[in-house]
């Protein structure tokens, strides 16, 4: 048995919640997950997890040793990597999720960048607006946009969302043109739910110390930005975007702004990964290279008070 390998396996075991799912993400046969893990617990004589037809848990032992193999693989990779570092570039599998929209507009388009500084990873890249479970799923780390709820996560800020509010000249010239926020509820509007929670998201406004903050009438709300972007085009109603998406949509003539006078709440972006995981160089290299390819973009660059930002990493 390679004890290393069957930590390793393991520890995945622990994180996954089963072994069908563990063995998916190492894309190893269930039967080899299961055989390591009984052969680790034969050697350790003792029983690291429950196990029904239906549930995986892990016992008191299991968890106490759990905790001890995620520091040694940890400072396993840590001294393979020191060693490597100087003399070969990162290189591997690497698992990503983004949002739809900053993945096809934004991160996409300069992936040839990337892969020139870093020639030997091979990046899956998941494009979604459902928040993934990384441990569950698989990913390495996932960039998002807004509020970030999951304790189990480091966080580290690299850019913020600005947002223009528009409609299809179709549309206003069928309905006209709001001046005032409170105007939009006389209106049609595209609004966007959460794929998680289902919950409409309120539209919020500032100007000049006035706030307004409304849920707003709809005909359709939708949980995907090309759709959201598809129904405004369409005409269908008055929508609220990113800039870096609205912006080129404005000079194409698809969309005119509106209520420019008032500034919507910008959103932070943030890059999460799992704090009891080591930052591998694979995930390392792209945490800095998404910071940088943020930072030069003028649409989500932080703002000069935000400037340390980006160095730090917390917690959520």
């Amino acid at each position: 048995m390679n004890k290393l390998q069957a930590m390793e396996v393991f520890v995945q075991v622990v994180d996954a919640g089963g072994f069908t799912r563990a063995a998916d993400n190492m894309k190893l046969p269930k039967a080899t997950v299961s055989t390591l893990v009984q052969s680790l617990e034969a050697s350790l004589a003792v029983k690291l997890l429950n196990r029904t037809t239906r549930h995986v848990s892990v016992t008191a032992d299991g968890a106490a040793y759990y905790e001890r193999c995620l520091r040694i693989l940890s400072d396993v990779r840590e001294a393979e990597e020191s060693l490597s570092r100087t003399r070969l570039s990162p290189s591997g599998r690497l698992r990503v999720d983004a949002p739809t929209g900053l993945a096809s507009e934004v991160i996409v388009p300069a992936l040839p960048d990337f892969f020139s500084r870093y020639p030997d990873i091979q990046l899956e890249l998941g494009c979604s607006d459902r928040p993934v479970d990384l441990i569950e799923e698989g990913v390495d780390c996932a960039v998002r946009g807004g509020a970030l709820g999951d304790s189990s996560l480091i966080a580290r800020r690299v850019g913020i969302l600005h947002f223009i509010t528009g409609a299809a000249p179709s549309y206003l010239a069928r309905y006209g043109r709001p001046t005032h926020p409170n105007d939009l509820l006389r209106h049609r509007c595209v609004n966007y739910f959460s794929a998680r929670t289902g919950k409409i998201y309120d539209w919020d406004f500032t100007r000049e110390g006035e706030r307004v903050q409304v849920a707003l009438p709809g005909h359709v709300a939708l949980n995907d930005s090309n759709a959201y972007i598809a129904a405004g085009v369409a005409g269908l109603g008055i929508v609220q975007m990113a800039n870096f998406m609205m912006e080129p949509m404005i000079n194409d003539g698809h969309f005119e702004s509106i209520l420019d006078d008032w500034i919507s709440d910008p959103l932070p972006i943030h890059v999460v990964y799992p704090q009891n995981r080591h930052l591998s160089a694979k995930v390392r290299v792209f945490v800095e290279w998404v910071a940088e390819l943020f930072s030069n973009h003028p649409g989500m660059r932080l703002q000069k008070s935000a400037a340390r930002a980006p160095s730090l990493e917390v917690a959520i």
